[in-house]
């Protein structure tokens, strides 16, 4: 006697998936960018909105995304934060970091290599400049803290030093304050930047670019304002 057939066991009988299935919130294949883009998207988010402002579903309605792949890669918006820190705003920094050292005891090299450097990275980084004045600038902000802790320990501080010690040696007039004179330099690079917005259009100035105001920032260190 024939004896009955069934049908092969499948696989969601089997206690499997079904094949093409993934779990919510996490990525395809195809993503492997998605956690940088999410980063560039967040950062633009907190430096046009400010830090508190923006929501992670907003971060994701920016990046095009669902919700919860953000809490796939950051898990929550503290974690977001600390991650804009460490792999946008230091590496920037870093960046200027390194072109301002590339002038080594020649102060006028220095100098120099800070305009250079913070112009050009800022000119790469376009969010630096909003979200320096929200976030550090303005009361309350949320990376203060990020300035007194991280950045001014690697490059305000160390410049004021090196400036000292190059007044020191008589390669820096002595009426200069050296703590002053890095204010000063981010006043000529950062700050302008910053207000771009607002004097390009007050001065029918949108023919002014990063280079432009580099080499204006380094013409004023080196010649002044041209009266003997």
């Amino acid at each position: 006697m024939d004896m009955p057939s069934f049908p092969p066991k499948t696989a969601a009988k089997r206690g499997r998936k079904p094949a093409g299935k993934r779990a919510v919130g996490r990525p395809t294949g195809d993503s492997a960018d998605l956690r940088g883009r999410l980063l560039d998207v967040a950062v633009s988010c907190f430096a046009h909105h400010g830090i508190a402002a923006s929501t992670l579903r907003e971060i994701a309605h920016e990046a095009g995304v669902n919700p919860a792949l953000v809490h796939y890669y950051f898990g929550d918006k503290q974690q977001l934060q600390q991650a804009v820190i460490a792999e946008r705003l230091m590496p920037a920094f870093t960046e200027v970091r390194n072109a301002t050292m590339q002038g080594g005891e020649d102060i006028a090299g220095v100098i120099a290599g800070f305009v250079r450097g913070m112009c050009e990275t800022i000119e790469k980084h376009p969010w630096l400049p909003p979200l320096w004045v929200r976030e550090v600038l303005c009361e309350g902000g949320a990376l203060r803290e990020v300035l007194f802790q991280t950045v001014g320990p690697q490059m305000p501080q160390v410049l004021a030093a090196k400036f000292a010690k190059a007044q020191a040696d008589g390669q820096l007039a002595r009426d200069l304050d050296p703590r002053l004179l890095v204010t000063s330099l981010i006043g000529l690079t950062l700050f302008p930047a910053a207000g771009a917005p607002i004097w390009r259009r007050l001065f029918d100035a949108d023919d002014i670019d990063a280079v432009a105001m580099k080499n204006h920032a380094i013409a004023l260190l080196d010649t002044g304002i041209g009266i003997p």
